[in-house]
């Protein structure tokens, strides 16, 4: 049986002198639409989410409320870690919530989002299905044969800025 892994980097934020802290960076008017739109994208295919591990962080948080009118309700779990968290922090998270039949949202920070997304596509040959650098509101999704990140399959990306 096969699990979904959606990951997806947070939304347009506002520019770092107009927050208080880095933390509490919330989504521009821009970063609201193309939240909006990839939840769409998502939800044209029938891609849902079961499960959603989010960084705690404002824009996070906000690109989240913006999807889950179009992927359903998941589950969501916040975990500090999850703030600007690398490649192998985020692996970890997703090996401790994936399972049979699952499907898991995990929306981050870059590097660590698009680095983890990189190395799916690079396991399973679709490097050039996915944008340069993973720009904001870039989902991509895999499914994963008995749950094994090792052996992923590229289903789709979505870049709202395509």
């Amino acid at each position: 049986m096969t699990a979904t892994l959606i990951l997806m980097r947070h939304a347009k934020a506002v520019d770092r002198l107009e927050a208080e802290d880095d933390f509490q960076r919330g989504l521009t008017p821009r970063g609201r639409r193309d939240a909006g739109d990839a939840g769409e994208a998502l939800a044209a295919l029938g891609i849902s989410a079961d499960i959603a591990l989010v960084s705690p962080a404002w824009r996070t948080r906000q690109t989240f409320d913006q999807l889950v009118p179009q992927i359903g309700s998941p589950k969501m779990d916040d975990p500090m870690v999850l703030y600007h968290a690398s490649t192998d922090m985020l692996e970890r998270a997703t090996r401790d919530v994936l399972a049979p039949g699952r499907s898991v949202l995990l929306v981050g920070h870059n590097p660590g989002i698009g680095g983890f997304a990189h190395k799916l596509a690079q396991l399973c040959g679709a490097t050039r299905d996915l944008p340069s650098g993973y720009p904001t509101a870039t989902a991509s999704v895999f499914e994963l044969t008995d749950c094994d990140l090792r052996q992923p399959h590229f289903v789709t990306c979505s870049n709202p800025k395509t």
